[in-house]
This record gives C-alpha cells, structure tokens and sequence, in this order.
C-alpha cells in the first residue's frame, strides 16, 4: 500500500516521512520528563530517541533517571524485528499502579546497543509527557509508542487506514 501525501513541514519541524527504515537510534539532549499523581516519575536531559519512517519519535530513559521503586517488572514481551526481544514494565505511581506501560530491551541487536536497559514509555496513560516542556501528544493507536510534539509533521502510523504504511 502507498503510503499518504506528507504533510507540509513548518519551520523548526521534522517530516516523520524523512525519518529512516529501518529504525535508527541517537542520543538527544531534549529534556524529557514524565509525571503521574504529582510525583515525578523520569526526568532525563540523557534519553536515546528512534527514528522510524511515519512514526513520531520514542523517547528511551536511562534508568539512573527514572524515580525509585516507580518500576516493577510486568509479565509478557514481545519482539521487534530491529531492536530484538522486550521485556515489559509497570509503573507504581503512589497509590495506582500503570499496567505494561513501558519496555525495555535488556539484549538488544547489535545496531541498538545504545538502548540496553532504557526504557520508554506510553504517553497515554500518564497525567503528563513533555519534551521540552511542550506536552505529548500520544501516536494514534494502541500499539504504537511514538511522542507527537510541534516539531514532528506526520502523517502519523496509528490512523485508521495506515496498518500497511
């Protein structure tokens, strides 16, 4: 399937349509910041993000940046043709734990080395995602990891009718 017209970039923008496949990943100096139940749950200016065509950029945490006892290995994994095989996390937020909302890749192929034990996760569930200090928009579609901000134009993987792309 063909994969939709890009939409325009504005200035300061990046085209998740000039992003590589396969995936890559690089080190950013972006301040990310994850937050639930008024506790921090991550705050980082050391993340690894990864660039794929027609997806907004995951953004992967050191653990060192991640709050104390805020993880808690959650059951299952799965396998990315790229990265290799995850391993899920939940996240305790006070009171209410987040179910398999972050993974991680404790052996990943050699072209991942950089993300060994950082971990992402979805920005849905959490009262807030910032990069930047702008707020995430989460990437359409329950699978799908990806951090839309200003500086990402899509179309973005995760609309209806983007399964192929």
């Amino acid at each position: 399937m063909r994969h939709p017209e890009p939409d325009p970039v504005g200035p300061g923008q990046e085209s998740v349509w000039d992003y590589p496949r396969p995936a890559i990943a690089e080190t950013t100096n972006a301040h990310i910041v994850i937050e639930h139940n008024n506790i921090t749950i991550a705050d980082t200016r050391n993340a690894v993000r990864v660039l794929e065509t027609s997806h907004p950029p995951n953004y992967y945490i050191p653990p060192d940046d991640i709050a104390e006892d805020a993880l808690r290995r959650a059951a299952g994994s799965s396998f990315c043709e790229w990265k290799g095989a995850a391993k899920y996390w939940d996240v305790v937020a006070g009171d209410e734990v987040l179910e398999k909302v972050g993974w991680s890749y404790p052996s990943p192929t050699p072209t991942f080395q950089i993300l060994r034990d950082y971990l992402a996760f979805y920005a849905a569930p959490f009262d807030q995602c910032l990069v930047d200090g702008e707020e995430v928009r989460p990437q359409p579609g329950e699978f799908y990891g990806g951090w839309i901000t200003s500086k990402v134009a899509g179309p973005f993987k995760g609309i209806p009718g983007s399964r192929f792309w």
